[in-house]
């Protein structure tokens, strides 16, 4: 990356129902808790309270950074309708720097 300091990005994996999923992804960017939302429509198969699910659902891939994880965390947990969601937070190692910085500078209040 020819030395150059890459933003520590964190990409954050979220399921919600289909419905549920853009309205989340609209108030963390307008919120700047994230500067994009990836949305993909899925089927969960899952055991949930003793019982096999399979569920229609929305995959949420967030990008924000280090230093709004925490708050994103806890902004989705506010609005989110499950009692207990998926949140995963992954590190980006590298990346194209141009991209990480406009990560951050979206994410800045």
């Amino acid at each position: 990356m020819d030395g150059e300091e890459v933003p520590c990005v964190r990409v954050i994996l979220v399921t919600a129902s289909r419905e549920e999923g853009p309205g989340i992804a609209r108030y963390l960017v307008e919120k700047r808790l994230a500067a994009c939302v990836n949305i993909t429509e899925i089927s969960s198969c899952y055991r949930w309270e003793g019982r096999y699910c399979e569920e229609p659902e929305a995959l949420l891939v967030i990008k924000t950074t280090d230093e709004k994880v925490r708050e994103a965390l806890a902004a989705i947990r506010d609005v989110h309708s499950y009692i207990l969601p998926e949140m995963i937070v992954l590190p980006v190692i590298s990346g194209y720097p141009p991209y990480l910085a406009w990560v951050k500078e979206e994410t800045l209040s």
